[in-house]
């Protein structure tokens, strides 16, 4: 083992006693290198963040001219900075409305920090109701949330978490009736990631759109791992055709840099303001360099129509590795598809063969019995189709 390596280990806090220990020397579009040279295809892409391919010369420069004008400043929402503003009223401009007021973070869990106490401020009610199977950050906050029972093997430990949450089944119209005039919010994902990509039931969000309106609860969209368009659409609130009151971004919303968000209308957003003021702050919540990161990032997804490619390249992947015998099931909205296996014995020899053939994959937190294909949204037809010809090979050898 190099210094390197060993200087991970001992330094560098770990999230489990095995990790990868694949050294990374660079990156670029749909691969990163090691220090020998060995490619890798990425089919994470570090969870659903680098929808713009790594090393984005469109990124990188956004981020190398902003950094010499002015990193760091003055704690959010205080001056007037340019990214901040740009990027706010861009993502305002491409959200349906009434979604235009955009309160900065620094990543997912923070978003739903935030969204979770908008919620409670805005309706003075203190129940939250979230998804089973579903994973929103791992603060006290957003670990609560983290859906039960399933959810217990990560959270139970931390116990006490905040009170008065629940969590639903989702697409299960029956369980709506749990929502009522306690609820301050209802929090879920439009698709479903970590549950091992499970899209919405026809009408199931619209109904639960439906019952939030009826007891005045707020509707809170997690789309840190669907936005940006990594459903085929920009947002998958506009694939599925429901608005939410609160929706956190956050992943791909920096461009590959530190980034989050969570955007509401201006009537339930303002409430942070007062009583009592500055209701919710932060020091680097939107920092300019990764605000100029995220800016670039979605203009190029725009200007190169990257999005309108995404439905495309998905279906091609299913396409490509549904009919192989080992494989029981695809499931998949755009470009984010569980190949499900059947079981984790399985799906544990194929993340070896995959790190031996050189493909980056994963399993999903509440299914470890499917991988993942998150790509690059930018990936070619011809990196999927070779892509997909070595994930066959690996198939193989199960």
């Amino acid at each position: 083992m190099n210094i390197l390596r060993k200087q991970f280990l001992a330094h560098v806090a770990q999230t489990s006693p095995s990790p990868m220990l694949v050294e990374v020397a660079r990156a670029e579009g749909s691969f990163f290198y090691t220090p020998e040279g060995k490619r890798y295809y990425d089919l994470v892409a570090g969870v659903s963040v680098s929808n713009v391919g790594h090393a984005n010369p469109a990124v990188v420069r956004a981020v190398q001219e902003q950094a010499a004008r002015y990193m760091h400043v003055m704690v959010y929402g205080e001056l007037v900075e340019t990214p901040q503003v740009e990027y706010a009223a861009r993502i305002a401009s491409l959200l349906p409305d009434p979604l235009e007021s955009v309160y900065f973070v620094n990543s997912g869990a923070e978003a739903v920090e935030g969204a979770l106490k908008l919620a409670k401020r805005y309706t003075g009610r203190t129940e939250l109701i979230s998804m089973r199977r579903a994973y929103h950050g791992s603060t006290h906050g957003a670990m609560s949330v983290m859906g039960a029972p399933e959810g217990e093997e990560w959270k139970g430990v931390f116990r006490p978490l905040l009170p008065d949450v629940q969590a639903i089944e989702f697409n299960d119209f029956d369980a709506l009736a749990s929502i009522t005039e306690r609820t301050a919010c209802v929090l879920t994902e439009p698709v479903q990631g970590e549950a091992g990509v499970r899209p919405p039931q026809p009408g199931y969000l619209e109904a639960l759109r439906r019952r939030c309106d009826e007891v005045g609860a707020l509707l809170v969209f997690d789309e840190i791992q669907t936005g940006l368009g990594r459903t085929g659409e920009l947002f998958a609130m506009q694939k599925y055709g429901v608005t939410p009151d609160i929706v956190c971004l956050a992943k791909a919303f920096g461009g590959g840099m530190p980034l989050g968000a969570f955007v509401s209308r201006h009537e339930i957003m303002d409430t942070l303001q007062s009583n009592p003021v500055l209701g919710h702050i932060t020091t680097f919540g939107g920092h300019p360099v990764c605000c100029a990161a995220g800016l670039a990032a979605l203009n190029y997804l725009l200007d190169h129509h990257v999005v309108e490619q995404v439905e495309a390249k998905g279906a091609l992947y299913e396409r490509l590795l549904e009919d192989h015998p080992a494989v029981r099931e695809i499931r998949r909205s755009g470009l984010l598809l569980a190949v499900e296996l059947g079981s984790s014995e399985r799906l544990y020899r194929i993340m070896e063969l995959f790190k031996e053939t050189g493909i980056m994959s994963d399993w999903f937190l509440f299914c470890d019995t499917a991988f993942r294909i998150s790509p690059p949204l930018t990936v070619s037809e011809e990196e999927v189709r070779d892509s997909a010809c070595l994930i066959r090979e690996c198939l193989d050898r199960l």
